[in-house]
């Protein structure tokens, strides 16, 4: 039977087995620091992501009119797409705008006095989508729906009249990013195209808001992607929207049938 004679280590074997565990130590204390800063640096980064995404969210919740809780009124020449119909005639023309677009007053400027002549006459069915999508460049005055609102209101009550008034609307258009006409312009301007004075005080009601702003979710929805659009018997006009004569011309060929 054979034996081991076991041997204490000496003074130096002690000191390097000293310095390694202390080296070892260290390592791991760097180890632990290096952890703790990675994860650190992570949650952090997670947390600037979820407040970048937060305020994204908020900022487009924020330039998205809030829809009225009140009631949807449909005013009596509306139809189920949301249009302002006026006339009966063989041509269905849609145009469709907001009070605060400067181009849809180019476009009335341009073709006004034909589409009422027209309508007067018995040659078109004229469908006018009054939008509002354009209420955050009036400065919070909420423009495009109040004067959507007061053109509803008086064409409930009388749609010659309200063809007059939004002539006198779009010849008094207030300028893209101001805070539009008030609610007593508005209700002066319908007088002045020959509304009473009942329904030039109930503008300010808005009792038309909640329609006008179903009507602008639907124009979109259907895919209207901007304004004015103007269709002829459905199909958008691609012709030459602001100089007068271009859009006659293309509801006459309508009328007459040719391709």
């Amino acid at each position: 039977m054979s034996t081991t004679k076991q041997t204490k280590p000496n003074a130096n074997q002690r000191t390097a087995l000293r310095e390694q565990r202390e080296r070892q130590a260290a390592a791991q204390r760097r180890l632990s620091r290096i952890v703790r800063t990675t994860w650190i640096a992570g949650i952090t980064a997670i947390a600037v992501l979820i407040g970048v995404m937060v305020w994204a969210v908020a900022g487009n919740r924020s330039a998205t009119p809030a829809p009225s809780s009140g009631a949807v009124v449909a005013p009596a020449n509306a139809t189920d797409t949301g249009a302002l119909r006026f006339g009966t005639g063989p041509v269905t023309v849609s145009v469709y705008a907001d009070f605060m677009c400067p181009f849809c007053g180019r476009f009335e400027r341009a073709n006004g006095d034909y589409l009422q002549q027209a309508v007067a006459a018995g040659s078109i069915t004229l469908d006018v989508y009054p939008l509002s999508f354009l209420d955050q460049q009036s400065g919070g005055s909420r423009y495009s729906t109040r004067a959507a609102n007061a053109l509803v209101t008086v064409a409930n009550a009388d749609p010659v009249t309200a063809l007059k008034f939004n002539k006198l609307l779009y010849s008094n258009q207030p300028a893209e990013g101001g805070s539009g006409l008030t609610n007593a312009q508005l209700a002066d301007f319908a007088t002045q195209a020959g509304a009473s004075a009942d329904v030039a005080a109930s503008i300010s009601r808005e009792i038309y808001t909640p329609w006008v702003e179903q009507a602008t979710q639907q124009a979109f929805a259907s895919g209207v992607k901007q304004t004015p659009t103007v269709q002829i018997n459905g199909t958008e006009f691609t012709g030459d929207l602001y100089t007068a004569g271009a859009l006659q011309a293309a509801v006459e060929k309508a009328a007459s049938g040719a391709k």
